[in-house]
């Protein structure tokens, strides 16, 4: 008898597509308008940090030891600068690859509607990051050439659950590290309100990733499900590896060759992204998408 109070059309309706209606309604509700939210005007204040600075790459290295506080706070507003950079290379990739998997779909489904609407969100990220680095003082970087064709190949290959996978892994990787500089006082306030923005709006694209990774994995056979588990390790390695350009230690007065070679040995920052993948590292396990040869190129970009 209680079956009869409920509606034909949400008996029928698939679960994704539940899970999609609440990410519109949230969306709808809760959005940011970077352009007007983040305060652009005020003068950047060089006291301030562009992140925190345990979440630079030389911290807790001899050289940053050394180093006064006016080139720590250059070095972490240049850091910042080029995590956001490579943001805007994946967030490019990711709503190619979104822009495909609903291309020729119905558009009054609450699926399609809501890719549109995550591309929308997507695209005004990418402004913020990229006027958000040209207040910090920075230049553009780029992720080096073999990342930028091999994200070129991906954006044009990848699928299912490749493709939604390494969608989640850039997500994650930054969401942890913004929700650390983004209540950090010594963070210029600009930059805090931009994590913010991404943080906030980033958990609905979160959300919907990990439900499409399950999704595509039911069909998925153990052939499939390896060959797209190492694809997935490989993606995440070009881009973990690719957020701190080398540049950054030369454009923050530094000794790049010294700064390098500190920041590849630095076991303090190894820790600190191996820490806020946890959660990401126990997703792809239950996901049954860390096999031996994945494990191999996490654990060469630190993840685990």
């Amino acid at each position: 008898m209680a079956s009869s109070t409920v509606r034909p059309d949400a008996q029928d309706r698939p679960p994704e597509d539940d899970l999609t209606r609440r990410l519109l309604e949230s969306a709808a509700t809760l959005a940011y308008d970077p352009a007007t939210e983040v305060d652009w005007d005020t003068p950047l204040d060089k006291a301030y940090h562009g992140a925190s600075p345990e979440w630079s790459t030389l911290y807790g290295t001899a050289y940053w030891a050394e180093l006064t506080e006016e080139q720590r706070t250059e070095l972490t507003r240049q850091e910042a600068a080029s995590v956001a950079s490579t943001g805007i290379w994946f967030e490019m990739i990711l709503q190619q690859m979104i822009l495909r998997d609903v291309y020729a779909k119905d558009p009054t489904s609450a699926d399609v509607q809501w890719a549109l609407t995550e591309i929308a969100e997507e695209c005004r990220h990418s402004i913020m990051f990229a006027r958000g680095a040209q207040k910090l003082g920075a230049p553009a970087y780029r992720p080096h050439r073999l990342a930028v064709e091999l994200g070129r190949a991906f954006k044009t290959l990848a699928f299912g659950e490749a493709a939604y996978a390494a969608i989640l892994v850039a997500e994650e990787v930054l969401d942890v590290m913004q929700r650390d500089w983004m209540r950090d006082e010594r963070v210029v306030p600009f930059v805090r309100t931009i994590n913010n923005i991404h943080v906030v709006e980033e958990s609905r694209h979160m959300k919907f990733a990990r439900a499409e990774t399950r999704r595509h994995l039911g069909g998925a056979g153990p052939v499939r499900r390896r060959v797209n588990a190492l694809v997935i390790a490989i993606a995440s390695y070009v881009i973990v590896t690719s957020m701190v350009n080398k540049g950054v230690y030369a454009n923050a007065g530094l000794d790049p060759e010294r700064a390098i070679g500190e920041a590849k040995a630095n076991e303090h920052h190894k820790s600190m992204m191996r820490s806020s993948c946890s959660g990401l590292m126990d997703f792809l396990a239950s996901a049954r998408l860390l096999t031996k040869p994945a494990l191999v190129f996490y654990k060469r970009a630190h993840l685990i």
